[in-house]
């Protein structure tokens, strides 16, 4: 399937999981892999390019670092391929480019609104370092704009093309190439396209920001209002933020940065700056912008200890509105020192982000009072997002506390062991009050969440996660597993160090080993309205300690393990130990999630509300 809309679908109703569910050739989880409200997102990491109709050329996913799609025919003049939904309109597509060969004449292109074949919006890469916007009307070329852009063959370059009424544009790395008014095309599918040229194509994604935006899931529901914050701690964010639809301010209190920015530069709109001189020179209650673009990064990037905002004026990184921001650290080596960003300081503010690759943890956060919002962590070689001490000596007082995980994704994080990349870790060295809420890890090599406790260092204090999914951890989305992975959702201790967290109206699916394990914490853990299905062991794992059991649901599709519960459990609960109870035959048909505009994360059960 190849809608790429931001949702998983999975049957889990009593009779499909009797028929033979459980297997993963019967389950299909479209990619989500885009920071933003995306309607289509397309990695290629399936292998295939199944929902992509061809016109010409030669096609097929190939190797190149991750998997890319290619086209390789140099002798085709007009090689396309296809995607989306004829009646998109407003909409921004961006994907990474990677020309190869540019032969006289030809180009490397990037399509919208895409009424057939051969009339579309493009934005092209041309010889010469010639970058044009252009309306193709029937094979006719219109030339809305141009600008000078050095091209190397073999470089990656992210493009983006947006569509909004009668407004068209285009950039380049985050640098615009041109802007205008046309009317060719009122709505179209999105595309790519080459042109005696051989290219490299990957994270395609499509923005909505137009009147009839990308599809959503058919029905949707609201989530459960978000919680406060454990007693005694303080919450860094209450209901989470809009997405931000406005323009940027262009007052001193913002900074621009692009992946073609200068250390030097004013960090203006104008006259981006790069990311790591932005980060020094931003003011408590500022705004960093990150344009859309790959910013290939080789060295960690660190907000250190003392560049902080306060309570009432944080300082925020943020992606610029309908753009994606891509941190790829490919260059660095698998290696503990090698992580992506690190966020040591206090009271920031990270939106729509996207960060893969990195030698360690793709975000590391060894500050407090933090939010991290829309981020997406992927492919990253330990965990995804991982809340720990910044250094061994670094005394308890300041542990990492009080940060807020917000509405994000991570997914495909793997090490060479298998036994640390985690989706999201809260583990060794933590302070009171992290929380993670509406947050989903998926196909993770280890575990969907890690709390491990350290063993030489005391009891961590509690975490709270809530209204989140964890599905198929323990195999990549390209089916890797290893044997060594611990496999589970949620992973909720270790070191029989007794640590009291919470976790509530959550998800465990289709995970390696269990849904729910306690995995050797003592305390009491409150588990509350949580609902976990057809994990590869037990459901819910729980061998000792004093839990607090809850409203809680287990289903699987025939026969399996049975639940290990120790400590308080009721009538409210409905474990499994050889049929499912009444609860499972409500959990019939797909299962849908997305995020809403305002951050909560809906889910659904064939169109119907998920109430846990």
């Amino acid at each position: 399937m190849k809608s790429r809309k931001r949702k998983v679908v999975l049957a889990v109703g009593v009779a499909a999981l009797v028929a033979g569910f459980g297997s993963l050739a019967a389950v299909s989880f479209a990619d989500a892999n885009s920071a933003s409200s995306a309607g289509f997102t397309d990695t290629f990491e399936d292998g295939d390019i199944a929902g992509w109709s061809k016109s010409g050329g030669t096609w097929s996913v190939v190797a190149d670092g991750s998997k890319v799609l290619r086209q390789s025919s140099t002798t085709s003049n007009n090689a396309r391929v296809f995607a989306g939904d004829s009646g998109w309109t407003g909409y921004a597509v961006q994907a990474r480019v990677k020309p190869l060969t540019l032969g006289s004449g030809g180009f490397v292109g990037l399509l919208a609104r895409a009424t057939g074949s051969t009339t579309f919006y493009r934005l092209a890469l041309l010889p010469g370092n010639l970058v044009q916007l252009q309306a193709v009307n029937s094979g006719t070329v219109t030339v809305l704009g141009s600008a000078s852009r050095t091209m190397s063959p073999g470089t990656w370059y992210t493009l983006s093309l947006t569509v909004n009424g009668a407004t068209i544009s285009g950039s380049v790395d985050g640098s615009a190439v041109a802007t205008a008014t046309n009317t060719l095309r009122a709505a179209g599918r999105i595309g790519v396209q080459t042109s005696y040229a051989t290219a490299s194509f990957d994270d395609i994604t499509v923005t909505t920001g137009g009147a009839t935006p990308a599809p959503t899931p058919a029905t949707t529901t609201t989530a459960p209002a978000p919680s406060t914050s454990p007693t005694g701690t303080t919450s860094p964010s209450g209901t989470p933020s809009p997405s931000p639809t406005s323009s940027p301010p262009t007052a001193g209190n913002a900074l621009y940065v692009s992946p073609a920015g200068a250390a030097g530069a004013a960090g203006t709109q104008a006259n981006p700056t790069t990311l790591t001189s932005a980060i020094t020179r931003v003011t408590a209650g500022g705004t960093i912008y990150l344009r859309g673009g790959t910013y290939n990064l080789s060295q960690t990037v660190t907000i250190a200890p003392g560049n902080n905002g306060t309570a009432s004026a944080r300082k925020k990184l943020s992606a610029y509105p309908g753009e994606t921001p891509v941190l790829n650290f490919s260059a660095q080596s698998e290696d503990p020192a090698n992580r992506g960003l690190a966020v040591n300081g206090n009271f920031w503010h990270l939106y729509g982000i996207v960060v893969e690759r990195a030698g360690d943890n793709g975000i590391f956060v060894g500050g407090s009072n933090n939010i991290f919002e829309r981020t997406v962590t992927r492919f990253n070689r330990d965990s995804g997002l991982q809340i720990s001490r910044i250094a061994s000596d670094t005394p308890r007082a300041q542990w990492p506390a009080n940060n807020l995980v917000l509405s994000a994704e991570s997914h495909d994080n793997a090490d060479s062991d298998g036994e640390d990349a985690d989706g999201f870790a809260a583990k060794l060295t933590v302070g009171p009050g992290n929380v993670f809420r509406y947050a989903v890890s998926h196909h993770n090599i280890d575990d969907g969440w890690d709390l491990f406790a350290k063993p030489d260092t005391g009891p961590i204090d509690p975490v709270t996660i809530e209204d989140s999914i964890a599905y198929d951890n323990g195999t990549l989305s390209n089916g890797t597993v290893n044997a060594a992975g611990d496999r589970n959702g949620y992973k909720l201790g270790g070191s029989d160090i007794a640590v009291n967290h919470v976790v509530r109206r959550s998800i465990a699916y289709h995970n390696g080993k269990h849904g729910f394990t306690y995995n050797s914490n003592p305390g009491t853990i409150s588990v509350s309205n949580n609902l976990s299905i057809d994990n590869a062991e037990r459901n819910y794992s729980f061998d000792a300690g004093t839990s607090v059991f809850r409203g809680n649901t287990s289903c699987r599709g025939g026969s399996g393990t049975n639940d290990r519960i120790i400590g308080d459990a009721d009538s409210s609960n409905q474990f499994w130990s050889g049929s499912n109870g009444s609860r499972c035959a409500t959990r019939t048909g797909a299962l849908a999630w997305s995020f809403a505009a305002d951050g909560r994360l809906l889910v659904t059960f064939a169109g119907k509300p998920v109430t846990l």
